[in-house]
């Protein structure tokens, strides 16, 4: 399509862009300072991603105009510095949203266009990636504890630990926090003892007494179990059953968790 721009292109300093892109991603986030914005994830026809941003000014303007899964044209918008550290993307840059941005329709960007790019475990337990960017991960479910409830920055909140495995047999530990964590449980439970294969979307290192695992990001992740995925495809189909245990790592058996600022905020 003539006269378009991509992703990989965008920079500060101008805002006559135009852009083709799909929503992969979208939620809502509120912070005390910025009230609650709307957030994304969009990609180009190349396969390159941008975070952008709805002012909480402009939400009202925008909510029933954009849905995740959707391809747009827009157009006429502002680009600046990408910071924090729950980067959902690469992108040094990120959109914002003014109030005469423009979103029109146009042909639809492929649906095999889902932005996934699943790490290895080994570059996550290593330490070797940057923590202030969430990521994706792909793993069967092995082993997955009995959902806690725990004390969280004064209010009791759910958890669930589980342990994933990879084709070449690595093992993960993930926890999943909220309603997440009850969502999984009661999923895994229709499921019994079936291979179960879990996607995390835009997942968050954390780190403990210096072991490392993933866990949601709260309202910015997103969790799937056995989606029809080629990744998913490519897994090894063996035997291997869930198995249900208590925790026996000492992060999953203790309960304590300190949320960062911005933690709350995207809660």
């Amino acid at each position: 399509m003539a006269g378009l721009d991509f992703v990989g292109d965008l920079k500060p300093f101008k805002s006559m862009w135009k852009i083709r892109v799909k929503v992969i991603r979208l939620w809502k986030q509120y912070s005390c300072a910025l009230g609650e914005t709307m957030e994304m994830v969009l990609a180009d026809s190349k396969g390159d991603m941008i975070h952008g941003t709805v002012k909480k000014e402009l939400v009202s303007q925008f909510v029933t105009l954009i849905s995740q899964g959707e391809t747009k044209l827009m157009v006429n918008f502002i680009v600046t510095v990408a910071a924090g550290s729950y980067l959902p993307t690469k992108h040094p840059y990120r959109i914002v949203f003014l109030p005469t941005t423009r979103l029109r329709m146009c042909d639809a960007l492929p649906s095999n266009l889902t932005g996934l790019d699943p790490v290895k475990y080994e570059s996550i337990k290593d330490g070797s990636l940057n923590m202030d960017y969430l990521l994706d991960v792909i793993g069967q479910i092995v082993e997955v504890s009995h959902v806690k409830v725990v004390f969280v920055n004064g209010k009791d909140t759910q958890k669930l630990s589980l342990e994933l495995r990879n084709h070449d047999d690595d093992r993960l530990l993930m926890v999943l926090w909220g309603k997440f964590a009850t969502d999984v449980n009661d999923a895994i439970q229709l499921r019994g003892e079936h291979m179960i294969i879990c996607v995390l979307r835009f997942g968050k290192i954390k780190v403990w007494k210096d072991e490392r695992s993933i866990s949601n990001a709260y309202n910015v992740s997103d969790v799937a179990l056995n989606p029809n995925l080629e990744e998913v495809q490519a897994l090894p189909k063996d035997d291997m059953t869930l198995a249900i245990v208590d925790p026996k790592h000492p992060a999953l058996a203790n309960g304590f968790h300190t949320m960062t600022t911005e933690e709350k905020n995207l809660g």
